[in-house]
């Protein structure tokens, strides 16, 4: 069994491992996440952590800046995801820090944490900014792996990378501050 696996892995093109990568990072991140959100906290916690999650928007009452904020702490949540190695480990802990933050928000509501993150799911929020910290992630063990074989060269793929998952987070962080201003979410 193991054997085909790495026979699959190997017959792979570059570009195919880069993808299954991608993809099993994706769904490593959001079972961390859900993993997150079954944490147990008492109502006490649960109040003080979504109270803690919504200060940016209590803080922030326009697009502008409430987009602005938004996009400033994911991106320096996301940034570190690049780092070699780190990166992927720094990125599971910020997922599972962020399905326990759903977690308590949900509790608050009344809601399962589960149930919470199913629905954030559907969003375009929840798409932009799980790729973008999925290809943070990847780019950490890619990058982490060049670097090893002396393919210095390669940095230049994630500096672009790095391009790419700013535009999806502002993108992200304009389209949630509209959903919370304009429609209470």
């Amino acid at each position: 069994m193991l054997r085909d696996i790495l026979s699959f892995w190997e017959s792979a093109s570059v570009r195919r491992k880069k993808l299954y990568s991608l993809l099993f990072i994706f769904l490593l991140s959001v079972v961390v996440t859900f993993a997150g959100t079954l944490m147990p906290l008492s109502d006490d916690d649960a109040k003080v952590l979504s109270d803690s999650v919504n200060q940016i928007v209590a803080e922030n009452d326009s697009l502008a800046s409430l987009s602005g904020a938004i996009f400033v702490n994911n991106f320096r949540l996301c940034l570190p995801m690049f780092i070699p190695v780190f990166g992927a480990v720094f990125g599971l802990f910020v997922l599972f820090s962020t399905g326990i933050g759903i977690g308590a928000v949900s509790v608050v509501q009344g809601m399962s944490g589960g149930v919470a993150l199913l629905m954030l799911m559907i969003t375009p929020i929840f798409w932009l900014e799980f790729i973008s910290y999925t290809m943070g992630m990847t780019e950490s063990v890619w990058t982490f792996r060049r670097l090893l074989q002396k393919r210095w060269s390669y940095l230049k793929w994630t500096a672009m990378f790095i391009g790419i998952t700013a535009v999806l987070l502002a993108i992200g962080a304009v389209v949630e501050a509209w959903l919370i201003l304009a429609v209470g979410v």
